[in-house]
């Protein structure tokens, strides 16, 4: 976008991107002015008016589409005009930042407030969406109703304005270890603004947002007006420090990417916060709960203390709390029961803590939980049988199963909980007594994630192999594991995308051997990544011919779109087998991309082995030491 500083990189030859062909700018308008009109059943009159808008957008592709969302919901000549009339004042000097201007002030209220809030992140800042939508509640720019949820609103508003391209990148994919230590979810959906809406933005906000420079101190960037603030600086608490001893802005947002290591001081000063998010490796809490009455949104993700203050069970209006990642943590709040208004408790990855406090029943506000420890019987902790009433979705991890009675594991009620879509199952100690708690445990049918670890039984509940919508397995570390499936079970995943077996160390197949027949479906139609790593006792992956679709000589393979296949630590593994394809040739991953094979030290091929990738697109292969 600036051709000086593509001059001074000089790394390339600068390219000026062309302004756009009137054509193309026409297309985009009447695609997004129309899009709820057939071609035919466009107005004759408002068509014709097209070509006078295009001459507003001065080639530029983001004023088409700002024009054409705002024409979207106008249907009559006079509102065309009038449109039309007001993008007129786009200039050599102001670009097309009035177009953009005006598709802004075409929003709602509502829709307003939410993304002028966006200039509090600085230009390219990746965004995670539910966070935004959780400020945006915590700062009350969504209303509650009673028959639909805020963030179901807020949702809604974010895709219609990503759909007017107010947001852009906007992007759902697997989170990294690191954004579920903060964020919860194995999947992570992120967005951007655009560098000139998030002027427009800005120009709304005023001075309300807050950015701290890389060298604060030799500049005043915290003006008496500012309420939303974030930090990226290191020490981002000697920069508050040193600035609230001067100034005593109203912050409502503070959000903080970098660690504190040392004490917040002038505590009384952050009173009016609504949303808080820092990271400190100090114990214990920076800050005083008597001063957070309003404190709604709270993100502590990984910090170093111990313990929460007990206090902090008096911040009645607090809806999100982030504790995800306290390695050190041990246990929570015990008077937590009373804050009822919380919405979403992030409690993953914290490895010391060993139970939940007492009465989490009465959190009946309570959608997200993403971590529950079940403690040993005790009357100052919670069971799982309190989660029955509550409406949890997203992710739930249950731990330390084995304190968990099969009456408590039927409590829980999880089947009954449409709205969760990833299920992790842990024990610490697995036992033959597992399976019944398992059995317990079923989810609802939607359920796309399942996570089993330390699981003690020697085969898995029939439920398991009837998850026909689940598309990701992992099952680590279940030692006593013989075989996945029972005698006698038919099962199937038609969605199932990746499948994990590690360290598995009794396996010895994939369903017990007197059950041979699976009917004509292929069990594995979608699976694009296996992976298999320490199961001593396997020896073969599933054999075709029980899982493909015979046609005369044509079988199906048993994995038709496999992508990623690594076998590692696998001593007794031999083969795996391959059907007949075209002209003869022998092919089991016609789809391969990437196979790692490593320490299988009695691998073989089935006849035929070198062609059973014939036809993939093979992009990297580990070469095996297998001795």
């Amino acid at each position: 976008r600036d051709e000086g500083v593509a001059k001074i990189m000089g790394t390339v030859k600068p390219y000026n991107l062309a302004a756009l062909e009137d054509n193309f700018i026409k297309e985009i308008i009447e695609t997004r002015a129309f899009s709820l009109q057939k071609e035919e059943e466009r107005p004759a009159v408002l068509v014709n008016m097209v070509d006078e808008i295009v001459k507003r957008c001065r080639g530029s592709p983001l004023a088409a589409t700002a024009l054409g969302s705002v024409l979207r919901t106008k249907t009559s000549e006079e509102e065309w005009k009038a449109i039309s009339s007001r993008s007129n004042i786009c200039t050599e000097e102001s670009g097309i930042l009035p177009i953009l201007k005006l598709s802004y002030n075409d929003l709602s209220s509502q829709m307003k407030q939410c993304f002028a809030f966006c200039a509090v992140f600085p230009k390219d800042y990746e965004i995670d969406v539910d966070k935004l939508i959780q400020l945006w509640i915590a700062h009350g720019f969504i209303q509650d109703h009673k028959e639909v949820s805020p963030e179901t609103i807020g949702n809604r508003i974010f895709s219609e304005l990503a759909s007017s391209s107010f947001f852009v990148d906007v992007k759902q994919g697997k989170a990294t270890s690191y954004e579920r230590m903060v964020g919860g979810s194995y999947y992570k959906r992120t967005c951007k603004i655009h560098d000139l809406m998030h002027d427009v933005a800005l120009s709304t906000m005023e001075n309300e947002c807050g950015f701290a420079p890389e060298e604060p101190n030799r500049i005043e960037w915290l003006p008496d007006t500012a309420r939303h603030l974030l930090l990226s600086c290191e020490k981002p608490e000697i920069v508050l420090n040193d600035s609230l001893a001067r100034k005593s802005p109203a912050i409502q947002t503070l959000l903080c990417d970098s660690y504190m290591e040392h004490p917040l001081q002038h505590l009384s000063k952050y009173s009016t916060l609504k949303a808080l998010q820092l990271h400190t490796r100090r114990s214990p809490f920076p800050l005083k709960s008597k001063h957070l009455h309003h404190l709604r949104y709270l993100d502590l993700s990984r910090s170093d203390f111990e313990a929460l203050p007990e206090d902090i069970s008096i911040l009645y209006n607090l809806q999100t709390l982030k504790i995800s990642g306290c390695q050190e943590l041990c246990r929570l709040p015990r008077q937590m029961k009373y804050m009822t208004a919380l919405r979403h408790l992030y409690s993953h990855d914290c490895p010391k803590m060993s139970s939940m406090p007492g009465d989490l029943r009465k959190l009946m506000s309570l959608q997200t939980l993403t971590c529950f420890v079940a403690g040993q019987t005790s009357s100052e902790c919670s069971n799982v049988g309190e989660l029955q009433h509550l409406n949890l979705g997203g992710q739930l991890e249950l731990n330390q199963l084995e304190n968990v009675t099969e009456e408590d594991a039927k409590a829980a009620n999880l089947g009954k909980k449409k709205e969760l879509r990833e299920l992790t199952l842990k024990w610490t100690i697995g036992s033959r007594d597992d399976a019944r708690v398992l059995e317990c445990v079923k989810p609802h049918d939607g359920l796309q994630s399942l996570r089993i670890e330390s699981y003690g039984g020697t085969t898995f509940p029939t439920w398991m192999a009837m998850s026909r919508n689940m598309v990701e397995i992992h099952l680590s570390y279940c030692k006593d594991l013989q075989w996945l499936f029972s005698s006698g079970a038919s099962f199937s995943f038609p969605n199932l995308k990746e499948f994990t077996l590690r360290g598995l160390e009794c396996l010895e197949g994939w369903w017990e051997s007197s059950n041979m027949e699976q009917g004509k479906e292929a069990v594995f139609p979608q699976l694009e990544k296996l992976h298999i790593l320490d199961c001593a006792k396997l020896t073969t992956l599933p054999e075709a011919t029980l899982l493909g679709e015979s046609y005369g000589r044509m079988e199906r393979p048993a994995f038709p779109m496999l992508k990623v296949l690594e076998l590692r630590y696998l001593r007794s593994f031999k083969r795996w087998d391959a059907v007949e394809g075209p002209q003869g040739a022998e092919i089991m991953f016609p789809q391969l991309e990437e196979l790692y094979v490593a320490h299988c030290g009695k691998i073989k091929a089935s006849s035929g082995q070198q062609k059973n990738c014939e036809g993939s697109e093979t992009t990297s292969a580990a070469a095996a030491d297998n001795s």
